[in-house]
């Protein structure tokens, strides 16, 4: 019997959580839908559904993903990378120092690279020296940040729009507009319940979509056929699952960690080259902590690509929202309100009596603020991303199974 075959066999390893059927799904979808079209016709809020927001909250919602997929890929082998923020920043700055001269390809290729070279420094000290997965994650934030810095003093200050803590201006990447995007815009202007929020959502999908976006969830697709549907992917899994176990069927575990922190590492770093690349140029403190919101995506997911995309599309969108104004945000107080309800339902029949009662009283202040107030402060705006990142981890992720053997130290035969 071979070691995928005999693997295989364990249902801990190969089911490791319960998934909602399609249909369950798209109904889930066209709810949430028409309940973000009922807000927005009852607030007057059209910046929820425009266009314009869908396209920003795509792109916003691209490096996050790339970020919780390159943890996914560590977490799934056992090996822990707080350190995806970093390998982000290595990523932007690669980017702009190829980008800068051989466009946007070359500078995501070698943004990619470097963010792998910071898992390859991950790999080797967990995976080989067995230092602590989180002491070695924060170690290379808190390296990636300077060193890239001081990189950037070196190779930009003295060319023309670069300077102490930039680099010169990226080209943009290209793009592609399908051709009924102009009508999809006029029926979106007619404010119209459902049909034009439908045209604003599709609008902002089909609208200057950037080919960094669509190798971004080909990536994802790719990711998920991967792990979860070839034999390798089986093995890889085991390493995280049960590594003994896999080892005593000759699976290298070694050599599979490895891989997984190694290519954890470029789509980080590629989720920093594409944040780059929307930016135009390298920027001192540009992730601005979008490493630890792809954590977030990832745990939100439940360590499956497909949740985990979606988890990221909720942050790349509230991201968006409060980038386009504080109006914009007045009304999420109001979705948020109805959200947190659901949950208190779902809790509630789930037995969690204290975290319903908790998500009904936020429930109930977030309709006080919005009934109470015109705006939200702009000193508030810039944090709602991380609110609501704070508000689905805290209320919303009560029944999250990680891979087993997940951040462990493994040593070839020395199992207890």
């Amino acid at each position: 019997m071979s070691a995928a075959t005999a693997i295989a066999a364990r249902p801990d390893i190969r089911r490791p959580g319960s998934r909602m059927s399609p249909a369950l799904l798209i109904a889930l979808a066209l709810g949430m839908f028409l309940v973000l079209a009922a807000v927005r016709t009852f607030t007057g809020g059209n910046d929820l559904t425009s266009s314009g927001t869908i396209a920003a909250g795509l792109s916003a919602a691209v490096p996050i993903g790339l970020a919780g997929l390159g943890g996914l890929w560590a977490e799934r082998a056992g090996v822990v990378n707080i350190g995806l923020e970093g390998m982000m920043i290595l990523g932007t700055w690669g980017c702009a120092y190829l980008g800068w001269n051989h466009g946007v390809w070359a500078g995501l290729a070698f943004g990619t690279l470097l963010g792998a070279a910071g898992g390859l420094v991950h790999a080797i000290a967990t995976v080989t020296f067995g230092v602590d997965h989180i002491i070695s994650g924060v170690a290379i934030n808190i390296i990636a940040p300077g060193l890239t810095l001081y990189l950037t003093k070196v190779t930009f200050a003295n060319y023309p729009g670069g300077g102490q803590k930039q680099s010169p201006p990226i080209g943009d990447a290209p793009s592609v507009t399908l051709p009924f995007s102009d009508w999809l815009r006029t029926v979106e202007d007619k404010h119209w319940f459902a049909v034009s929020d439908l045209a604003g959502v599709l609008g902002g999908l089909v609208t200057r979509l950037s080919l960094v976006t669509v190798l971004a969830v080909l990536v994802v697709i790719a990711s998920a056929w991967i792990l979860w549907r070839t034999a390798f992917g089986l093995r890889l899994r085991s390493c995280g699952e049960a590594p003994y176990a896999a080892e005593s069927l000759g699976v290298n575990v070694y050599k599979y960690k490895y891989i997984a922190v190694i290519v954890s590492g470029a789509l980080s770093g590629l989720g920093g080259a594409a944040l780059a690349i929307s930016a135009h140029q390298f920027r001192d403190g540009q992730t601005g902590g979008r490493g630890f919101i792809g954590l977030a995506a990832l745990i939100f997911g439940n360590w499956r690509p497909g949740a985990l995309a979606g988890g990221a599309g909720l942050f790349g969108y509230t991201d968006a929202i409060q980038l386009r104004s504080s109006a914009a945000v007045h009304p999420l107080l109001l979705l948020m309100a109805i959200a947190l309800v659901l949950v208190a339902i779902w809790q509630w029949r789930s037995g969690q009596r204290v975290i319903a009662a908790i998500a009904v009283v936020i429930a109930v202040l977030a309709v006080l603020w919005y009934f109470d107030t015109d705006q939200v402060p702009e000193e508030l705006v810039g944090t709602t991303p991380y609110v609501v990142t704070i508000l689905v981890l805290a209320l919303a992720s009560q029944r999250l199974r990680m891979p087993k053997a997940d951040g462990k130290v493994y040593r070839r035969g020395e199992e207890t």
